[in-house]
């Protein structure tokens, strides 16, 4: 893997983050601000000084974090009243998500709001009083800098502390309230349609997605809108989908020359991104492509997919087999310099008449198609998008499509290398279990769809390498890991994330030695996760020193843990026929009804996973020699049929008695018929007869619901 590149390090003298292993962390470590990582050394000094605590929550690719940095942590004027009033407190939210999502839903208590970089103040105790996101040195345009709010928080902390004391407990009774959820009448096919018609509602006809900017990608919307489609019938659920895949691939939130999307578009027309690109955006678009992909037949979509695929291998896998967390939205002190054009450069690297071709696709004008921000001016410099499918050029230029694809490829491999002499942002080589269990689980699910051997074997690597590595003495997985260290104990996410992880692998490999570990798993997130009392998962275990223990259902960039854990314990207890886990996947229904019914479309995977709920969900046995022609053609058949809402399970007839019943007993029964290979396709574990004949399977996956369009 290569090194980071593009982020210099400031020549100072170090402060105690200079220890740390976070790369966010360590980009602070020579800030004149005498930042504490979140230890209990900081609260004891706010204490026995009675000074309030600065908690500056961050990641390292994040734009807006580097300009408060520049701004306000790097000027001696600022760091000197910081140092005086208070504690300050770096945290790395990728590193520490448990402290993260604690502030971060008391901002959204405090202002109805957040965001990175999040500024909250708090006292010795860590209870919030005040949060911001992004503060800047000096008071403008309506915000209160710095400079001017630490001198007022210094007065109110002399003259009203007991007020602000009173604040913060107010905040945290909020936090703890919230986290015993609200249950409700139970959900039902209503809520997946309020679900349906919020985002109809939301839908922005012209350039696709949901509301307007900025605009993020949340796949988990499409996700559910594909599974939707599928179970009522209604086109405007795949029309949806397909516009906003179409239009994210064209868009300057997709990187067209080295693959990979942006973390979110500015802009209603996925036109201008903040750069920064994150694992979990990879993943996740990999899985909705993939999953569109199944569904239409539209080989956009899975050229879309393979791509990302390819931008994952290549530029963000560690040497044990890993994924890093993110890539930089800035280099050269600049966010998206390393991603920006000059006509002038692409007419030099592919030539006058290739390179007209070239900027008449791409949007690339002389003049340059996008602002600089500080300014307003145009300035010469493009973010490549197609405004219009390459078809419609093809014509244009009266050539073939399949010529124009060629030339497209051609041009972009130079543009490529050219690209690759520039100084490169900066990589955060740090390996999350959460994140790396979301990629793994959409490289098995692309390696099912498009029959990529590579793409599972990458997926393996990366789940032993976690599995292996990010272990605490104690057998438990660990959150994080960097330069030799694994650390923190794993949130829900990441337990929940594995397990789906480990589904996608069976699937793909029907190996039962990814059953068997998540058997595990789930025990040690049952343990140490369910609230015995109420019901649903809190996000830290129950032995965590956190202030407060939330239970997290809304999805944000990703699916949360109980939604996720929902659909997958669903999932898992129809492979392993064991009823806890459904009971226990129902009961998190229950358990935040209230909570879902009041706004559908914030819990969409949850949507997915009630979908699964309510049926008509299949598992569907395959009995047959493996690697046979007979078995091939009926897993073919059924890896390309759109039927999200059936679990596969595999039994081989070459032996007497196969691993798979000894975690799916019900297996045990499902012999090949006349030695060809037989597929069971079952409803609660009550199956239709057998059948040798694939056209004959795929229509009993299809007479219990609806087949929904596939366009």
């Amino acid at each position: 893997m290569a090194p980071a590149h593009g982020h210099q390090q400031k020549i100072a003298p170090p402060n105690r983050l200079i220890h740390e292993k976070s790369p966010y962390l360590l980009q602070h470590a020579h800030n004149p601000v005498d930042w504490y990582p979140w230890c209990d050394e900081a609260f004891e000094k706010a204490r026995s000084e009675e000074k309030p605590i600065f908690l500056s929550i961050g990641f390292s690719a994040c734009h807006r974090c580097h300009v408060m940095e520049r701004e306000s942590f790097e000027d001696p004027q600022v760091a000197k009243l910081l140092n005086e009033v208070f504690v300050s407190v770096k945290v790395d939210r990728e590193e520490r998500p448990d402290i993260d999502q604690i502030y971060m839903a008391a901002a959204e208590v405090l202002t109805g709001g957040g965001g990175w970089p999040l500024t909250v103040f708090m006292t010795p105790d860590r209870k919030p009083f005040f949060a911001a996101s992004y503060v800047p040195k000096e008071s403008r345009y309506g915000m209160t800098g710095l400079l001017d709010l630490i001198p007022r928080i210094r007065k109110a902390w002399v003259s009203q502390r007991h007020e602000l004391e009173d604040a913060g407990s107010r905040v945290m009774q909020a936090l703890r309230r919230a986290a015993e959820g609200s249950p409700g009448e139970a959900l039902d096919e209503r809520t997946l349609d309020a679900a349906y018609d919020a985002l109809f509602r939301r839908f922005d006809g012209e350039h696709g997605g949901f509301g307007d900017a900025p605009k993020f990608p949340t796949p988990h919307h499409l996700l559910f809108l594909m599974r939707y489609g599928k179970r009522t019938g209604k086109a405007p659920a795949f029309a949806m989908v397909e516009k906003t895949l179409r239009a994210m691939r064209r868009g300057g939130i997709y990187d067209h020359i080295g693959f990979g999307f942006h973390r979110y578009s500015t802009d209603a027309e996925w036109f201008v991104p903040h750069f920064e690109k994150m694992l979990y955006d990879q993943a996740l678009l990999t899985m909705a492509y993939t999953e569109a992909f199944v569904a239409t037949g539209e080989e956009e979509f899975k050229r879309t997919a393979e791509e990302i695929v390819a931008y994952v291998l290549r530029d963000t896998t560690g040497p044990e087999g890993g994924f890093c967390a993110a890539e930089d939205a800035d280099s050269e002190g600049e966010e998206g310099k390393f991603y920006l054009w000059t006509k002038e450069e692409i007419l030099r690297v592919l030539g006058e008449e290739e390179g007209e071709r070239f900027s008449a696709i791409f949007d690339v004008r002389e003049a340059g198609n996008v602002r600089r921000e500080e300014t307003g001016e145009w300035a010469g410099r493009n973010i490549l998008r197609q405004r219009r499918p390459l078809e419609a050029w093809a014509s244009e230029f009266g050539v073939s499509a399949d010529e124009l694809e060629r030339f497209v490829a051609s041009a972009r491999q130079k543009l490529y290398a050219a690209r690759e002499r520039r100084v490169h942002p900066a990589r955060d080589d740090a390996f999350l279990t959460d994140w790396n269990a979301l990629m793994i689980a959409a490289l098995a699910r692309a390696a099912r769809a498009f029959d990529r051997a590579e793409y599972l074997e990458a997926a393996e690597r990366a789940a032993s390498f976690i599995l292996s590595t990010l272990r605490g003495p104690d057998g438990r997985l660990l959150h994080c890991y960097r330069d030799g260290e694994a650390a923190f104990p794993a949130t829900a996410d990441d337990y929940v994330f594995m397990l789906w992880a480990l589904l996608e692998l069976y699937e793909a490999s029907f190996n039962v030695d990814h059953i068997r570990t998540a058997i595990g798993l789930v025990r040690d997130l049952i343990a140490h996760y369910w609230a015995c009392a109420t019901g649903g998962f809190y996000f830290t275990p129950d032995d965590a020193d956190v202030p407060v223990r939330q239970k997290i259902v809304r999805d944000g960039a990703t699916p949360s843990a109980n939604s996720a854990a929902m659909l997958n314990l669903f999932i898992f207890g129809r492979l392993t026929a064991n009823l806890e886990f459904e009971e226990m996947a129902q009961r998190i229904g229950r358990v935040f009804a209230g909570t879902v019914r009041s706004a559908p479309a914030a819990h969409t995977f949850l949507m997915a996973a009630l979908n699964f709920m309510l049926g008509p969900s299949y598992e569907v046995i395959i009995a047959g020699v493996p690697g046979a022609d007979d078995t091939n053609a009926m897993l073919r058949a059924l890896r390309s049929h759109y039927t999200p809402n059936a679990v596969i399970l595999f039994r081989p007839t070459d032996v007497e008695s196969p691993e798979i019943t000894s975690v799916a007993g019900f297996t045990q029964n499902s012999i090949a018929l006349e030695d060809r290979a037989t597929a069971y396709v079952c409803t609660n574990y009550a199956c239709d007869i057998p059948t040798t004949d694939v056209g004959e399977m795929l229509r009993l996956l299809g007479k219990k619901g609806t087949e929904g369009p596939i366009p």
